[in-house]
């Protein structure tokens, strides 16, 4: 994502930029001043940026759909807001949380990592070390981000089958950003056709790259990796996916057999 959506200088400062505001704040609400700010200054720093021609998409619904999506989308998002989750996890205080976090994250999947913790450790429903499990096991799967989901909405403690609590986990975070899927998709071949609309667009992209940095420092980094050990085995796993291009799959098997040896080791 550096080599594709910050190939310039201009970028790459947007990019650094949204990574050094989310990480002063440390708030995960910041993300959407960080995109905001990202699309402002791409209007000014990108107008280099080529104008890509519309895509014309086979769509069987029209702007009136579109509308009823974005009203149902908008009408979730309060409702999320509105609710106040509590130390005592319930269904409707989860769903809440996950379609708050979904509703408000733009970018990519691991850009969710900060509001989803925000929503499950810091009420307390689930530890951070179980939280940091689920999310590395996540990634020996394909789809990680389905995969968290669902694991942890099966161990939030609602008092109901871990089933039941994964799959209102899973409708909750990704509704938001299906629905706003099917409001956006009549209006966007005219939209990107527009010069301002790809400066914003190449702005907001590289303000997700760094989005993407600020995750992986916070939880990932500063939570998972806590020593020098730690550090080793990490960098073992990258040479073994970015030079030996073994798969994710084995490399997470490296990881959790060397901290499990080193763990017993010690």
């Amino acid at each position: 994502m550096v080599r594709q959506l910050t190939p310039d200088l201009p970028r790459a400062l947007i990019a650094v930029g949204a990574a050094a505001l989310i990480l002063a704040a440390g708030k995960a609400w910041m993300q959407l001043v960080a995109i905001a700010l990202g699309g402002l200054l791409g209007l000014w720093l990108c107008r280099h940026v080529a104008t890509p021609r519309g895509l014309a998409l086979p769509l069987h619904y029209g702007r009136r759909a579109g509308g009823v999506a974005l009203l149902l989308f908008l009408v979730g998002l309060a409702a999320a807001l509105a609710w106040q989750a509590t130390g005592t996890p319930t269904a409707g205080a989860m769903a809440a949380a996950f379609y708050r976090s979904g509703a408000l994250v733009f970018g990519g999947g691991h850009v969710v990592l900060p509001l989803l913790q925000q929503s499950v450790v810091d009420t307390g429903w689930i530890s951070a070390d179980t939280f940091l499990a689920g999310y590395g096991a996540a990634q020996a799967v394909p789809g990680p981000m389905f995969s968290l989901a669902a694991f942890l909405g099966a161990q939030v403690p609602l008092g109901l089958p871990a089933a039941v609590g994964a799959l209102i986990a899973l409708l909750s975070l990704f509704a938001p950003g299906f629905l706003l899927l099917l409001a956006v998709l009549p209006a966007w071949a005219s939209l990107v056709s527009r010069p301002q609309a790809a400066r914003a667009m190449a702005g907001i992209n590289a303000a997700v790259v760094g989005l993407l940095a600020a995750a992986f420092h916070d939880p990932v980094w500063t939570q998972g990796v806590r020593g020098p050990l730690d550090v080793a085995i990490a960098l073992v796993g990258l040479a073994l996916l970015m030079v030996a291009r073994i798969s994710a799959a084995w490399v997470a098997l490296w990881c959790v057999a060397a901290s499990m040896a080193a763990h017993w080791w010690a």
